[in-house]
This record gives structure tokens, sequence and C-alpha cells, in this order.
């Protein structure tokens, strides 16, 4: 299984590297920081009704590479990505098979996701909706109003992961807004508040137990920007950059 679960993963790495160099595009570092959050969630816990959503809308190849792996998307779809007249816009979009919401401005997506519980829990089902948003969105006023709100309705059903990557934009998160001590600030919504390593696929998995304990769940998910290759580890560099001939032969080769 561990063999299999790696496997998968640096396949997903390998495909947002190369599509990044053809398309000379962005955000790997944003993408590889989710890549065993989105396996955890699309290979082991996500049924058939759930709803995921990706608020941290700038890293779509992430997602859309991990729908290719899940076979919900094709190879001949996934290759388009950069081009003209693409669907696979390089913020996620609606109009991929399999993407619930589209999601770009920060902040957007977890009170869609709020709502979708609300929606769920009015109609009585077992559905689960999952969200992950980035470190970044913490300084958007929208999500601290949302965590107000899921708490009063007490949205148990609601998973929020964060990545906390610490890096934003330009800065490290520390520099530009510093959120800590985010543990204690979110315990204050009255959330179920956990803390795990976002590149442990068991921590991860172990997180997503239900509680029905009638309060939402967040899950802190330390994770490292450009996770996976060395020289784009916990860099700001790789929010923007896109990597070059001899950079993508050797991140290629560290991926195998």
């Amino acid at each position: 299984m561990i063999k299999k679960n790696t496997k998968i993963i640096n396949n997903i790495r390998r495909n947002i590297l190369k599509k990044i160099y053809d398309s000379k595009s962005s955000h790997i570092g944003s993408c590889f920081s989710i890549v065993e959050i989105l396996y955890s969630l699309y290979f082991l816990k996500l049924k058939k009704n759930d709803t995921f959503i990706l608020s941290k809308g700038h890293a779509a190849l992430a997602l859309y590479c991990t729908l290719f792996e899940k076979k919900i998307l094709s190879k001949k779809i996934l290759n388009t990505f950069g081009k003209n007249n693409t669907i696979l816009m390089s913020h996620v979009s609606h109009k991929v098979k399999g993407v619930e919401f589209s999601t770009g401005s920060l902040g957007h997506g977890l009170p869609y996701a709020v709502g979708k519980a609300l929606g769920e829990k009015i109609n009585g089902t077992k559905n689960i909706v999952y969200v992950l948003i980035s470190d970044g969105e913490l300084n958007e006023g929208t999500t601290w109003e949302s965590l107000i709100f899921a708490s009063h309705h007490k949205l148990d059903n609601l998973y929020i992961l964060i990545d906390y990557n610490k890096i934003q934009s330009l800065d490290f998160v520390k520099n530009v807004l510093n959120i800590e001590n985010l543990e204690n600030k979110i315990k204050s919504f009255n959330c179920n508040v956990s803390k795990i390593n976002g590149h442990d696929v068991k921590q991860i998995n172990n997180s997503l137990i239900i509680k029905n304990n009638k309060k939402p769940n967040v899950i802190i998910a330390n994770t490292v920007k450009g996770k996976g290759v060395d020289f784009m580890e916990n860099t700001v560099l790789w929010h923007y950059k896109s990597p070059n001939k001899d950079q993508l032969k050797s991140a290629i080769k560290q991926l195998k």
C-alpha cells in the first residue's frame, strides 16, 4: 500500500512539473505542498456524494493531475493545460469534470463550503464537505466570518484543511501578517483542531475521522512549499517561477 501511495503521489508531482514547464506557468510550489492531501482525499476518503472544494484555486494543476490519476480526466484533456481554448484554467474551474466550484480570489472557497455543509445538514444527509484553504487565506475576513458561521450552526460535517506551508505570494506568512498562535485562535471559534504533518498520508487520513460532536473540524497541515524537489522547497521564488530545461531534468530525477 505504501509503495502504491508513493507511486501515485510521485506521478502527480511529475505531471505538475511537466505541465508547468510546457506551459511556462507558475505556482509549482503551491501545487507540490498539497499533493499528499489531495491523494488522501481522492484515493482514501471521498465518497460518492461528498464534496471537495479547492479554495486555493491557484494550485489548480495539482487538482487536475490528481483527477487524471483518478481517471476522471483524460490524458488528452490534461495535455491541453496552458494552451489556447483549454478548459483547464490556471485557477480551478467548475467547467472541468470533477470540480465542484471555481476559485481564484482567496477567501471564496470556504464560504461556499460552509453553505454546502449547512445545506447537507438541513437535508439530513450524511455527506461530508471538505475544503482545502491556504495559509494566505487566513488574511481574509471571509475566512473568520465563515468559521463563526460554521461553529454557530454546529457543522460537524465540515472539514477545513489548511495548507500551512508558511509562504504566501512574495514573502513568508509571519512577515506579511503573523497568524500565530493559529491553533488557539481556531479553537476559540469552538472548532475541533488537529495539527498534522501534511505530507504524511496516515496522519492526514486519521485527522479526517468523523467525530459527530457538533463542531466544525479544522486540520492545520504543516507542509513544505515545493515539497519533493530540494531546490524548490521552502523558497518564495517557486510561487511564480517555472523551471528551465536543466531544472526540469534535475527535478524529474528527484521525483523517481
